[in-house]
């Protein structure tokens, strides 16, 4: 594996850096709590597990080189977003605070495993990046899966600290004023990230 300090610090910026995950954490942990928001993690991490797994064995490879793989996972990981980020707008007036919390609880998990799966534009990060670090020889799989597990361990890592701090300001956060303001927030980043994966064209 060539230049693997590279890849640490890489994958830092990555994992760090704002994003639909940030967004789904930070509105899963203030709605209903850290125990929620690792569960989010938790499901976003498992999601990046299978595509370095998919990275690994070429699956990504297809899905790349197919226009038609690539447009329906594109459109159904799109619809998924905007899903997600059209009922923050609706969740709190419709349902009562108590089965959100049911909602949330059997859901947060399977909710970031999808958001994840669905989204070809992380298929395409682990297809180019990891490859980039990869010595030449055999052992490529291994070589892959074993960066892949190392960028999901830093991603859960990074995420749990995350949820903690954003618990730590869940009392003020879940103010009515701010817990709007929230939900509308995240609401409008979740739809635009959904509309410019839609829009955006296969490379």
């Amino acid at each position: 594996m060539s230049d693997f300090f590279t890849f640490l610090l890489l994958s830092l910026f990555v994992v760090m850096s704002p994003g639909v995950d940030t967004a789904l954490i930070t509105k899963r942990t203030i709605a209903d709590g850290r125990k929620n928001g690792y569960k989010m993690a938790l499901g976003i991490t498992t999601g990046s597990l299978v595509h370095t797994l998919a990275a690994a064995f070429g699956l990504s490879a297809i899905l790349m080189q197919s226009a038609l793989a690539f447009e329906i996972v594109k459109y159904i990981g799109a619809i998924y977003l905007i899903y997600l980020g059209i009922s923050s707008f609706w969740a709190r007036k419709n349902v009562g605070d108590n089965e959100i919390d049911v909602v949330n609880r059997k859901s947060a998990f399977k909710q970031g495993l999808l958001s994840n799966v669905l989204n070809p534009k992380v298929a395409m990060f682990f297809i180019t990046f990891l490859p980039q670090f990869v010595s030449n020889g055999s052992h490529v799989t291994t070589q892959l899966i074993t960066m892949g597990i190392i960028y999901t361990l830093l991603s859960i890592s990074w995420f749990f600290v995350y949820v903690f701090f954003i618990n730590s300001l869940r009392e003020w956060l879940l103010s009515v004023k701010v817990q709007r303001m929230m939900d509308q927030a995240t609401g409008v980043v979740l739809i635009g990230f959904g509309l410019k994966l839609a829009l955006e064209k296969q490379q």
